[in-house]
């Protein structure tokens, strides 16, 4: 079976996600948003492109079995995406691939986000495992997901305290349960 499939539609997804991003990024800062920590989006960068790089050149000639591992990790692959989507829609307008925080704005805490605390993480992290697995190219495969923690480990740092710092987020509830009334989103 021929890759060339999956390789167009993840460029054609990132094509897509880093559109919304950029019309995203425009309305919050237009908001009053704060971008934490731009420099380190350069990083995130750099590690996608290189990883799709690297899966391109260890996989080539791009052809796999039709067997029941590939159809796993093409079912794994759809319930991976059906969790970025999920989050991209839960968080509408506040989704980006950069950190912005909006200021006295709420932060969500319903779709997936009632659930995780980084939900579109750990989309990113499954996708990094499952794409070399679906693809036969277990170096990509180990490299990447050792990279991929150690990026996420920094950026959720930096997003937790943003999140801490400018929102009610992580901020004890108060005994008040008038207070505690859930706000609607």
């Amino acid at each position: 079976m021929s890759l060339w499939w999956v390789f167009g539609f993840f460029f054609l997804e990132r094509g897509f996600e880093l559109g919304l991003a950029r019309r995203n990024r425009r309305r919050q800062l237009a908001r009053g948003g704060i971008e934490v920590a731009p420099q380190s989006y350069r990083s995130l960068v750099v590690l996608h492109l290189l990883f799709f790089v690297s899966l391109l050149i260890e996989s080539y000639p791009w052809r796999i079995p039709l067997d029941l591992f590939t159809f796993f990790c093409l079912v794994m692959l759809v319930l991976t995406q059906s969790l970025r989507y999920w989050c991209i829609v839960t968080l509408g307008d506040q989704w980006n691939t950069r950190i912005i925080v909006q200021p006295q704005t709420p932060v969500k805490r319903s779709g997936p986000y009632r659930l995780l605390r980084h939900p579109n993480y750990l989309a990113v992290t499954l996708e990094i495992a499952v794409l070399p697995l679906l693809m036969r190219a277990p170096v990509t495969l180990f490299i990447f997901t050792l990279a991929n923690l150690a990026v996420l480990r920094r950026r959720i740092t930096l997003e937790e305290a943003a999140l801490r710092e400018h929102t009610d987020w992580g901020k004890p509830a108060s005994p008040n349960p008038a207070v505690n009334r859930k706000l609607p989103e």
